[in-house]
């Protein structure tokens, strides 16, 4: 392999065809290192979690997949998800107590996650495919972090060097601002480990990035904050149109999930609308409700709403990622509802300033996004997270979407084009190639 052609081995257990909420960055990712002069070799799920277990995927996705790229699926138990009594192995199913505690133990002592068999089987394949063409360095992404554990035995096998990509907080609770685990979980002592030997780690906003310094200060140098991006191969911003002389259009784009303010954000947009403010106008849910097959019923329920797409909320459906530019289109006003805290920021808002149109915000002040909503010309946020103050910024949105000249708009898709994912992706591709051109 020439020296200015390094092999990277991608851990990446949700990549397409999963629509998993962290796909997007990987398939990004690896991607950008092709494009880079890398020979990227992926290792995901195997087909099986993702057509039985999450039930989510999107075959557009993985069409878009640069074909360079090569893509493995190392097997796993399904111990964990397995209702099928006739796929339990001969242990389960003549001894299943006895298989339960090996199950537990094997959670308390080899990994605590459900995914360490997918970690084992990818580990045993990287030794095989390293000693038949050595790879320079391994990238693992979590969540689930078995994929940093796999990262640290590979290192550990071969002396690869690794880098830890945080799309996702494995001992930090985003939503509850508090640890994720109890004292003298397994959880910590596997991340002080990984920490310690991995030449990197990567976080998506700097808030998280911090956490994380100040509470394994001895890695802080080796922290880089990497932000998500918008993908110019699934969206055209210009596309996306001007606002229309009917009534106004708004509209959330993205995955719902409970732990989203969705019934604050539908009870501000009716408190808008019949205090006479844009009384004619809809609000349009697009995306999944949740990640999983049982979600959308669980959602239903506790949203309290009927999603039948008919009168002033109506629920869209799943809008592929390739075709997004279509909901985009056909909104005056874009809502940005996110859940959790100042350690989340949600990828969704790099979409949102790309195209240039009126933002709202539905959520606790204080996110990680608000830095980069800033200056955004068209922002508009509530005071507090209340269906009072929501709705004011909503009718300023509203507002906004039928005054803004087109130096505004130009100005807001200008700003929003900066932050493309390979914008973003640059550093952690130029720390790739420093620590694997210290092994040549």
């Amino acid at each position: 392999m020439s020296a200015d052609r390094p092999r990277l081995l991608y851990l990446a257990f949700y990549f397409p065809p999963s629509r998993a909420s962290g796909v997007y960055r990987a398939r990004a990712t690896a991607d950008h290192f092709a494009a880079a002069g890398w020979d990227v070799t992926v290792m995901r799920a195997p087909d099986r979690f993702y057509d039985e277990v999450t039930g989510s995927t999107d075959p557009a996705l993985a069409d878009g997949v640069d074909p360079a790229v090569t893509v493995l699926a190392p097997g796993m138990d399904f111990f964990a998800w397995e209702t099928d009594l006739a796929r339990y192995g001969r242990l389960r199913g003549n001894a299943p107590a006895t298989a339960r505690r090996l199950h537990e133990w094997k959670l308390r002592r080899v990994f605590p996650e459900v995914y360490h068999s997918w970690a084992s089987r990818a580990v045993a394949l990287a030794r095989r495919l390293h000693r038949r063409e050595p790879f320079d360095l391994v990238l693992a992404t979590g969540n689930p972090f078995a994929s940093f554990a796999a990262a640290w035995a590979i290192s550990r096998l071969t002396g690869l060097p690794y880098i830890m990509d945080y799309r996702d907080s494995w001992t930090l609770d985003l939503f509850a601002n508090a640890d994720a685990y109890p004292p003298g979980h397994p959880a910590w002592k596997w991340e002080r480990r990984v920490m310690a030997r991995a030449g990197a780690a990567v976080f998506v906003n700097d808030a998280l990035r911090d956490w994380h310094a100040e509470r394994y200060p001895a890695a802080a140098e080796r922290m880089m904050t990497v932000p998500n991006g918008w993908d110019p191969d699934c969206l055209d911003p210009l596309a996306a149109g001007a606002p229309g002389t009917g009534p106004l259009s708004y509209a959330y784009v993205g995955t719902l999930t409970v732990n989203q303010p969705v019934r604050c954000m539908v009870d501000g947009f009716r408190a808008m609308t019949a205090a006479g403010d844009h009384p004619d106008a809809t609000l349009d849910l697009w995306g999944h409700l949740g990640f999983f097959t049982h979600s959308p019923a669980r959602l239903r329920a506790d949203f309290g709403l009927e999603f039948d797409g008919e009168g002033d909320v109506r629920y869209r459906g799943p809008v592929s990622k390739t075709a997004v530019g279509e909901a985009y289109a056909e909104a005056d006003v874009l809502v940005f509802l996110a859940g959790g805290s100042k350690y989340v920021t949600s990828g969704k808002i790099f979409e949102y300033m790309a195209v240039g149109k009126p933002i709202v915000s539905v959520h606790e002040p204080g996110s990680a996004a608000e830095p980069m909503l800033r200056d955004y010309p068209l922002w508009f946020r509530p005071k507090r997270l209340d269906a009072e103050e929501v709705a004011r910024a909503m009718a300023e949105a509203g507002d906004a979407a039928r005054s803004a000249d087109e130096e505004t708009r130009g100005a807001a898709r200008s700003y929003g084009a900066a932050f493309t994912r390979d914008a973003a992706l640059r550093p952690l591709q130029e720390r790739a190639r420093e620590l694997a051109g210290g092994r040549r």
